[in-house]
């Protein structure tokens, strides 16, 4: 299984970036698919998700609708739609999948994703 972030760079605060993870290697039908991020001197913490059979999504409270997650099964790819974005958004962003039998199943801990991307720089600019 490969994932591949990409879409991160610089952008001022207000602005949007559109992050995408590129899936490979397997079918995603039984996975659900997260975004988490991480900041210099932070733990990584998880922002959203979506049961990839489903279409069910699950949003980190803080996020307060800023962010979309999405899925293309035709392309096989699940990508973050990040508005309003502020200095604090300065992060590296990971995509993940975890393993799910459930149309219900959205994990937000970290130790339930079996696989990872690299991560992508996001800089936002005050």
């Amino acid at each position: 299984v490969q994932l591949q972030a990409s879409g991160g760079g610089l952008v001022q605060a207000g602005g949007s970036l559109r992050l995408s993870c590129a899936a490979s290697g397997r079918t995603f039908s039984n996975y659900v698919m997260g975004w988490f991020r991480q900041a210099p001197g932070k733990e990584r913490e998880f922002l959203a998700a979506v049961n990839w059979s489903s279409g069910n999504t699950d949003y980190a409270d803080s996020l307060k609708g800023r962010f979309t997650i999405s899925r293309d099964n035709a392309k096989n790819t699940v990508s973050l739609q990040m508005n309003s974005l502020k200095p604090e958004d300065t992060a590296f962003y990971y995509c993940a999948a975890a393993l799910s039998d459930s149309y219900y199943y959205i994990p937000r801990a970290l130790a339930r994703y079996d696989y990872w991307g690299q991560g992508t720089l996001v800089t936002v600019s005050s």
